[in-house]
């Protein structure tokens, strides 16, 4: 295996407040938002990069427009779709009443504002029923299951986050019947009529991990904006060094990094579990995931994508907070559990003797951390020919045996490039 160095594109705002705050002001909520009127403020499960910056920037326009702001947990079914959970899990992103300055109001409550031509009932969280107006702020990005104008962003929050587990559920049955392209644009429809929508504030980060756009939308322009936001979004998309991986070795994996706990679009899959296809940019014959991230709190959705795993990780799952999510989601494969070892070397021997005819030492693998910091990772030698052709990757020192511990376990990602500094 050697290093490899990826340089993506790196758009980045440094000053997250003042965009946050400045993107605000354009919009002159002020001539919509009364002295005393509360104020509804999303706040989603992903791992969104300065998420609790961003709403507090929030809060403290609303504020100084006089209003009274709240945040509500906008999410289906994480946080084992309780109140309390989805409140601990926002907390967990630093979103709490003291560090925001205003209440949290959690609950899985829902109202059905109306019903969609489809027949679909439109639930709305309860507590953002009953507020003057409501703020959606929400990351906008590709989907991991489904393809359309409109993927991750705006809509879905007003869809699944602010529909909650009630709502969650009765969109994702109804994808089995309507396209999803379908439910967004009559779901949104009633949302935006019905539900005193205030403005939206789309966040698209770069491959870094990074918030590189904010942008305060007006309701009249949510599908436009996030139709364009969602270009933009796709273009900044990580990648994988190479297209086609024998083997994908992913140290971790989390509803943080991403919904199906690895991000589809960077590893393929996003169409069939265990297969790409030909609308996949990415083509790993065998996954194999090491951990679960402490910030997905045991929710394993995603490890079902993958055919290998180890004892340690099957140990960190919450078998409740998967299922509720992985039905939720109508995916209850996503939950399912790969074949289970004891160490990282018994795994990887196994997977690379189900990846066909190929010899050892030509299987193309590619090692990892997960799929949001994909800058370092390792490859096999068999990818240095692709490696070479691409002009934003950088190869680091020589290859070396896999680096396993005493315990035949590999070391992580962040682990090895650590020790390489």
């Amino acid at each position: 295996m050697v290093r490899v160095h990826q340089t993506f594109e790196s758009v980045r705002i440094d000053d997250i407040r003042a965009a946050t705050l400045r993107e605000l002001e354009r919009l002159d909520l002020g001539r919509k938002v009364k002295r005393g009127e509360t104020v509804a403020i999303t706040v989603g499960s992903r791992g969104i990069a300065n998420i609790a910056t961003i709403t507090k920037g929030i809060v403290d326009h609303i504020k100084t427009l006089g209003g009274v702001p709240f945040i509500v947990p906008a999410m289906g079914s994480h946080g084992g779709a309780t109140a309390e959970g989805q409140r601990d899990l926002i907390a967990g992103y630093g979103v709490t009443a003291e560090a925001m300055g205003c209440e949290v109001r959690s609950s899985m409550d829902t109202v059905v504002v109306d019903t969609t031509p489809q027949g679909i009932p439109v639930h709305f969280d309860r507590n953002a029923s009953e507020a003057d107006h409501v703020v959606v702020a929400g990351r906008v990005k590709p989907h991991t299951g489904f393809v359309g104008e409109i993927e991750s962003g705006l809509h879905k929050m007003m869809l699944i986050g602010l529909g909650k587990h009630r709502g969650a559920c009765i969109y994702h049955k109804a994808i089995k019947d309507f396209s999803f392209g379908e439910i967004i644009h009559a779901v949104a429809d009633v949302v935006l009529r019905k539900c005193r929508v205030l403005a939206g504030l789309a966040i698209i980060e770069n491959a870094s991990d990074e918030t590189a756009l904010i942008e305060a939308v007006a309701p009249a322009d949510f599908f436009e904006r996030e139709r364009a936001l969602l270009k933009q979004a796709r273009a900044w998309l990580p990648r994988l060094p190479v297209a086609d991986v024998d083997l994908l070795i992913v140290d971790e994996i989390g509803k943080n990094i991403s919904g199906t706990g690895m991000d589809t679009n960077v590893v393929g899959r996003k169409y069939n579990d265990h297969a790409a296809t030909e609308l996949d940019d990415a083509r790993c014959r065998r996954i194999y995931i090491r951990s679960l991230t402490e910030a997905t709190h045991g929710n394993a959705c995603g490890l079902g994508l993958a055919e290998f795993t180890n004892r340690r990780t099957v140990e960190q799952v919450d078998h409740a907070y998967t299922k509720v999510n992985c039905i939720t989601a109508g995916h209850p494969t996503a939950g399912m559990i790969p074949l289970v070892y004891e160490t990282d070397q018994e795994a990887i021997s196994d997977a690379l003797q189900t990846i066909g005819l190929t010899a050892l030492e030509d299987a193309r693998v590619v090692h990892i951390q997960n799929t949001l910091q994909l800058h370092d990772v390792y490859v096999s030698e068999a990818c240095l020919p692709d490696v070479r052709k691409a002009s934003h990757i950088r190869v680091e020192g020589e290859p070396a045996a896999m680096a396993f511990d005493a315990d035949a376990n590999l070391r992580s990602v962040r682990e090895q490039c650590g020790e390489a500094h």
